[in-house]
């Protein structure tokens, strides 16, 4: 006779959930990033390519990816986007089939998406703001940061947490309406012109 298989913990489901998110996240972040580096690959080949994600004066990834901005630590964010989401979707992976991470592994991916958050943050100013242009593929990158902030943040706190206690889908649909609130704020009708 087999011993029966241990029922998982309430730490063990939500591990395993936030292991899904962030493999979901992290296949679209490298999605994103993977397409932002062959578009910027090819700009940088023929000046006269226009990026697929051209829409019109405001929606375009080619206004974002040669500012300053989209090249922070003197080569393209999109490197650092396939390499930290792409870790994401491997961590993910391992939770998902039920890995249990060590905390200080745990820190280290609180740390990162923070840091990532904080970047994100910065560059909707920046997009907004300073340069003026929306990147639909840089948006699918904040519409992924943001909850994955978040989902690890709420499974880091402690166990009866105020943030536990809210519903795992409030803070970033409050942040994707600030962010929808600022962007329509900032260019209105030019959005569809």
């Amino acid at each position: 006779m087999t011993p029966a298989a241990p029922h998982a913990t309430p730490d063990t489901r939500e591990d395993r959930r936030t292991g899904l998110a962030l493999l979901l996240g992290g296949l679209l972040g490298t999605l994103a990033s993977g397409v932002l580096t062959y578009e910027h690959l090819r700009s940088l080949a023929d000046p006269a390519f226009v990026p697929g994600c051209d829409v019109n004066a405001v929606i375009g990834c080619g206004d974002v990816m040669t500012t300053w901005q989209g090249n922070l630590l003197g080569f393209p964010n999109m490197l650092l986007g396939l390499a930290g989401f792409a870790a994401l979707a491997a961590l993910g992976a391992a939770l998902a089939a039920g890995a249990a991470l060590p905390r200080l592994l745990w820190r280290a991916l609180w740390t990162g998406l923070a840091a990532g958050f904080a970047f994100t943050a910065w560059l909707i100013g920046q997009c907004l703001y300073e340069i003026g242009a929306l990147c639909p593929w840089c948006a699918l990158v904040w519409a992924v940061v943001i909850p994955l902030f978040w989902y690890v943040t709420r499974r880091l706190s402690a166990p009866g947490s105020p943030l536990r206690a809210l519903p795992h889908w409030l803070v970033p649909l409050t942040l994707y309406a600030v962010v929808a609130i600022l962007v329509v704020t900032r260019f209105g009708g030019r959005l569809l012109a």
